[in-house]
């Protein structure tokens, strides 16, 4: 039998692609252009935005004509109810033998998951929130979970992962808050670097979201318009991605929700196109966020009907329409048949789609869907990992008069809504969270030890007892008087309050759960002041998708313990960190505010978004960007500085260096962090940015000599004329422990003329740790 050449895998792909397209027919190759999503509900609350009324429900009989032409994607297979992974393994697999055979080339589709804390599946391992990796400062680990996360969508027959979202905090009301990073381009780009390195190397396509500027949208309500300015766009926007791409080798984008001054990201060239592809020089898939494609018609209002919106996508770049099928399939061939849409552009996002196929190999002649091997998505090594993440990422704020840690033989009231909840530990793209809700009476399927049971087990000497005292959010106080009574038995309370994750609405964080302040949610700020009150010490433990403001109680609490869902293993990684187990080592990575009307504000200000006297608000957080604690000390010796600036030329490099020397009696990690000052510029610059970073864990009186090879490229921008240029003049290298807490500065002078920077600019700090004695 003789093989057709786009079934041969000695030719290259591109030659196999052009083979099978010139075989093709309008119909199958639209077909290639969307997912279906089988299953998903069509009433009531859904997972995904406008669900309810833009979902379509396929009888059997549908289902199998669809599938004649071929499939483009299958949509979350395990991500829309509760399905025993081994046995939804193989009903995937079953799912690809049916598209197979049912279309002339046999072409299976790409099956896509979220992937964002974990795999978003029934029984998959419940990871910390993104928020919580920004917080450990650990690429290397973050790159790890990855790679375990691709393995397990993987072995289940999962190609795409949905991950990872690389918005800049800009606003923490923003319910999204906890899907992000962090407040800081660098930190936003390096972790989630390490995220895509680790699931593009288990053969799993990283999906970068959601592009760009989603998380800047006006008064942080969610998928609103967006008001980032021209530099802000180019300069703490657009960074993660770029770096994402160059370094991480991510092989999908989605395109936002979001408009920019009046122009969709999905209907948007310049984006998806122009700044992408033929400046970024992007290669892979552009998919659209759930719906988007519809909505330029419904939402945005750019698109009269659904061809008209599936021209303006395609146009724009997007090759792949998500969840399921809306304007890609009879509007798009219709509309190509009677010459409204040019043909060229079906081909275009087809190859695109094809090519990535032929890279997964899901083109060749032996490809098979039955899973490998055994399907086990919260293995023992998942739960050490998780762990891990967990204990790496718990922020010590506070611990002024030494509370912390807790004697193992003492009397400790366990107070708050969030102490005995296992859903206190998930963020709202965990499985429980996001699925579950709507499937009452199911078993969350992973164990997820609570902060109460956790403690009871880690100190089991001490005499525990527990009061809820309110609810997340409702105002009922009835509960406080059973609270303050235990508490005043008690030689500490230990008050669990944060946040309940959810979508839309029905949670305090999460997609569409936007905050109007940064004040505790319900009653939980006048349940910690009636703890407060009882004069015993209280040790505050947030579980939390977002900062809230603590200015209130600031001084007035004995210990401050901040966890970003901190995932299925969060509970016993907060309660080694209340008994001294683990050596807090988290660092902040977004601020937090004095007050809750002091922001929205983030780090990254130029010398009017600071503190001055020309207003009576003043934005300073009560603890930095960067920020964070230890049971153990560290004392910063022989920093690179003097008084007299260094001179190099604006292409120049310059090492700056500290030793870091464990100067207590335990094991700790300091995370020694680069600041850039721009004194002056052409345009206004934030203060102070992070440009480098690095975690060094050291036994106690052990020294590191920790090295950051700056290279001019760090210090540029974008000027008025919209190039990104590195300018003369003085800088400062600020060698810190957080944006506010600076130990040792460099001063350079940068000579030379103006040079302007291309793609291939420097984008990471280089670093050397050396032993130091």
């Amino acid at each position: 039998m003789t093989t057709a050449p786009w079934r041969d895998p000695a030719l290259p792909a591109a030659a196999r692609v052009d083979d099978l397209l010139s075989r093709m027919t309008l119909e199958e190759k639209a077909a290639q252009l969307y997912g279906v999503w089988v299953g998903a509900a069509t009433d009531g609350d859904g997972v995904a935005p406008h669900q309810h009324d833009m979902t379509v429900e396929y009888s059997d009989e549908a289902w199998d004509e669809l599938i004649t032409r071929g499939l483009g994607q299958l949509t979350r297979s395990f991500g829309t109810a509760p399905v025993n992974p081994a046995l939804g393994a193989q009903a995937l697999a079953r799912a690809q033998r049916r598209i197979t055979e049912a279309g002339r080339f046999g072409i299976p589709a790409v099956a896509h998951e979220e992937c964002l804390a974990g795999f978003t599946a029934w029984q998959a391992t419940a990871y910390p929130v993104p928020l919580a990796w920004g917080a450990t400062w650990d690429p290397p680990l973050v790159e790890e979970m990855a790679r375990r996360i691709g393995a397990d969508l993987r072995s289940a027959g999962v190609h795409q992962g949905l991950a990872p979202v690389l918005d800049v905090v800009r606003d923490p009301r923003w319910g999204r808050v906890e899907e992000t990073i962090g407040e800081d381009p660098y930190l936003v780009g390096t972790v989630g670097t390490a995220y895509v390195r680790g699931l593009e190397s288990a053969g799993v396509v990283a999906t970068l979201k959601h592009f760009a500027g989603y998380a800047s949208s006006a008064g942080a309500r969610n998928l609103a318009p967006v008001r980032a300015g021209t530099r802000e766009f180019a300069d703490v926007t657009l960074p993660p991605f770029e770096m994402a791409l160059r370094e991480g080798g991510a092989r999908s984008v989605m395109a936002a929700y979001t408009e920019r001054d009046g122009v969709p990201a999905s209907a948007d060239p310049e984006l998806l196109t122009g700044l992408l592809r033929e400046e970024w020089g992007f290669t892979g898939t552009v998919v659209a966020d759930y719906f988007g494609i519809g909505f330029l018609q419904t939402l945005h209002r750019v698109a009269g009907t659904p061809a008209e919106a599936a021209h303006a996508a395609l146009e724009a770049g997007i090759d792949v329409e998500l969840p399921s099928l809306k304007c890609y399939g009879d509007p798009l061939v219709e509309a190509v048949r009677s010459g409204e849409i040019p043909g060229e552009l079906v081909d275009r996002a087809a190859r695109r789609v094809l090519l990535q196929k032929c890279e997964l190999g899901l083109l060749d002649e032996d490809w098979t869907p039955e899973p490998a091997g055994t399907v086990d998505l919260d293995s023992t090594g998942n739960r050490i990992l998780a762990r891990r993440m967990a204990e790496e990422s718990v922020v010590l704020l506070d611990n002024p008069d030494g509370v912390l840690p807790l004697a193992p033989d003492t009397r400790i009231a366990v107070i708050g809504p969030r102490a005995a909840d296992a859903l206190a530990m998930l963020g709202c793209y965990s499985f429980p969270s996001h699925v579950l809700t709507h499937h009452p009476g199911v078993p969350t399927g992973i164990e997820i030890p609570t902060v109460l049971d956790a403690l009871r087990t880690e100190l089991p000497d001490a005499k525990v007892t527990f009061a809820p005292g309110c609810d997340v959010t409702d105002p009922d106080t009835s509960g406080f008087e059973e609270a303050v009574a235990r508490t005043a038995e008690a030689d500490v309370c230990v008050a669990v309050l944060g946040d309940r994750a959810g979508l839309f609405g029905r949670g305090t964080s999460g997609e569409g759960c936007d905050a109007t302040d940064l004040a505790l949610p319900g009653a939980q700020g006048e349940l910690l002041d009636a703890l407060v009150a009882t004069g015993v010490p209280v040790v505050l433990v947030l579980l939390t998708g977002r900062p809230y403001a603590l200015g209130r109680w600031h001084g007035r609490l004995g210990a401050v313990v901040q966890a970003f869902f901190p995932g299925e293993e969060g509970g016993p990684a907060v309660a080694g960190v209340l008994s001294g187990r683990v050596t807090p080592s988290g660092r902040l990575p977004v601020s937090v505010p004095q007050a809750p009307g002091g922001q929205p504000w983030t780090y990254l200000q130029p010398p009017l978004g600071l503190a001055g006297e020309v207003s009576n608000l003043d934005p300073t957080p009560l603890y930095a960007f960067g920020h964070g604690r230890s049971y153990t000390t560290f004392a910063w010796e022989d920093g690179t500085g003097g008084a007299e600036p260094a001179e190099i030329g604006t292409d120049g490099t310059y090492d700056v260096s500290v030793t870091v020397r464990n100067t207590g009696d335990r094991e700790g990690a300091e995370v020694v962090q680069l600041y850039l000052h721009d004194p002056v510029a052409s345009v206004t610059r934030p203060d102070v940015r992070l440009i480098g970073y690095q975690r060094v864990r050291l036994a106690p009186g052990q020294a590191a000599r920790v090295l950051f090879r700056f290279h001019t490229d760090l210090s540029a921008f974008t000027d008025r004329s919209g190039r990104r240029v590195v300018e003369p003049g003085a800088l400062e290298l600020r060698l810190a422990a957080s944006s506010a807490d600076v130990r040792h500065t460099a001063h350079l002078t940068l000579t030379g003329p103006v040079r302007v920077l291309g793609t291939d600019r420097r984008l990471r700090c280089e670093t050397e740790v050396t032993d130091a004695g």
